[in-house]
């Protein structure tokens, strides 16, 4: 995934020529046959897992069975010769789900244009019957970083992410804007691990953050391992992509989840009944659609942190409160965002570093 990370900007430019100027919706040639991809196995404790609720709840909304195949690489040929076999037997609307299945979906895309293809991905590609998901995460990483505001002690929050892509890198610090709002004064210190899955070194990047006297930890992560680290110390964590409390109940502050049902159910009862246009720049949506959210929070999370967290998502989804509104410095003092400003659609995807209040190196693309 990351080593395809340096194309994505041409190659959203160059697949946006193919969905510019007005078009007619896609017609899908048949009765709907719906396949999904996953990365990984769909049991995996995080995001491989949240797409499949999403699925399940997609065929129980419309009636439909949506066959999946787990563990399919992010290499152009598995892809391929997965989406082949399918189509090869009729599936006619393909979902992926990783942003490295971009460079392949656009190839079937174009090989199969009676066939619709959606991905969750984030900036990627899009054509006439292809269009990328994601979601403003950093909204809902905001809400979290109110709860560790609220509860850190030693004004020191800790992130693990994967790899320095601006889908992780806006997480990071949409969770340290969020406690700052909290307390100014709060540090987050950063770390990647260069991976999207790997207990052992996500339990490590744990220990080495509680060594540093960090005592809240949002882990952009999958595994468990760091936040029963965090809960063996007697601090606190939150869990990421889905409600990760019964991994460590007494660390577990809250969860960032997803429900990426609330773009597949209408988006694919869109393509069933003929009216689905493909977003030119894919579709990328907030929290005021139901697609992401911190839940649950725990009983024992004080009452002035859910108050806060209340308030900041209503003022979100009446847009008088932006994450990254200004003023808005990165980690070297540079102004990032003027103040009365927020930062842009252009700004987020180009988030290639840290804000003031930030401990760490942002790794070299």
């Amino acid at each position: 995934m990351w080593k395809w990370f340096a194309g994505a900007v041409a190659a959203v430019a160059m697949s946006a020529l193919a969905v510019s100027g007005a078009q007619a919706a896609f017609k899908l040639d048949g009765e709907p046959k719906i396949a999904m991809l996953q990365l990984a196995t769909v049991n995996d404790g995080g995001w491989s897992e949240a797409l499949e609720y999403a699925r399940a709840k997609t065929e129980e909304a419309l009636g439909v069975e949506i066959a999946y195949t787990e563990n399919v690489p992010e290499d152009n040929s598995e892809i391929l010769r997965t989406i082949d076999l399918y189509v090869s037997r009729g599936y006619n609307v393909i979902i992926g789900t990783s942003w490295g299945y971009g460079d392949a979906f656009l190839e079937a895309a174009t090989k199969y244009p009676e066939v619709a293809f959606v991905n969750c991905a984030g900036e990627t590609n899009n054509s006439v019957n292809l269009e990328s998901f994601y979601a403003r995460s950093y909204q809902g990483w905001y809400l979290a970083g109110i709860v560790a505001g609220h509860l850190t002690q030693s004004k020191k929050i800790g992130s693990i992410g994967g790899y320095p892509l601006s889908v992780v890198n806006w997480d990071l610090n949409g969770f340290l804007r969020g406690a700052q709002s909290v307390d100014p004064a709060i540090e987050m210190v950063g770390v990647f691990v260069n991976t999207w899955y790997d207990p052992v070194k996500e339990t490590q990047a744990a220990e080495a953050l509680l060594e540093q006297g960090v005592d809240v930890l949002g882990s952009n992560m999958s595994t468990p391992g760091p936040h029963l680290s965090f809960q063996d110390q007697g601090k606190w964590s939150v869990g990421f992509q889905i409600d990760v409390s019964d991994q460590a109940p007494d660390a577990v502050a809250t969860s960032m989840i997803y429900k990426w049902e609330a773009y597949l159910i209408p988006t694919i009862s869109a393509i069933i009944d003929g009216t689905w246009e493909p977003g030119e720049w894919g579709w990328w949506e907030g929290i005021d659609t139901g697609l992401f959210d911190v839940d649950p929070i725990a009983s024992w999370v004080p009452a002035a942190a859910v108050a806060d967290v209340d308030a900041a998502r209503a003022a979100m989804i009446a847009g008088t409160l932006d994450p990254f509104q200004g003023p808005l410095h990165r980690q070297d003092g540079t102004l990032a965002v003027a103040e009365g400003e927020v930062l842009s659609d252009d700004g987020l995807w180009g988030m290639t570093y840290f804000i003031q209040g930030a401990i760490g190196t942002m790794p070299a693309e």
